[in-house]
């Protein structure tokens, strides 16, 4: 009986795992789905990001697909820049990391959207991209 009862909480260990990559799989096939019609598109835990033309469309990724999805264009913006701990990123010398991460829009309007990112080297390359894309807008 001693051994079942050190067995047990591995067991809940290994079920907890179960669940948790069966709800990351959940999330990566809503994603697959969303991703589809976009010309280039990024999925990470913090939020996904779909590019069509000159539109940007966002959100944050659920088992049961997108919440909070909002759409923008480049041709609203005003800036473009990456963030890495609220500090703007020099993007030809980018840091090797950051806490916080993010893209980060200024509008036309006064407003300023905020696209969080987990790897400060893929934030990066979108911000390169994007500022092209702009610049040829």
């Amino acid at each position: 009986m001693a051994r079942g009862v050190l067995w047990l909480p591995l067991l809940a260990v290994f079920i907890w795992l179960a669940w948790a990559g069966w709800n990351e799989y959940q999330k990566l096939e809503a994603y697959r789905a969303w991703a589809e019609p976009f010309d280039r598109a990024k999925y990470d835990i913090y939020a996904v990001l779909g590019q069509k033309g000159s539109d940007l469309t966002w959100g944050k990724p659920t088992r049961k697909g997108l919440v909070n999805v909002q759409t923008f264009s480049l041709q609203h913006v005003q800036t473009i820049q990456v963030l890495a701990d609220n500090q703007i990123v020099d993007l030809e010398n980018p840091p090797q990391r950051g806490r916080q991460i993010a893209l980060e829009f200024n509008l036309l309007d006064g407003t300023s959207i905020w696209i969080p990112f987990t790897e400060l080297s893929l934030a990066v390359q979108w911000g390169k991209y994007l500022q092209q894309e702009w610049q040829q807008l």
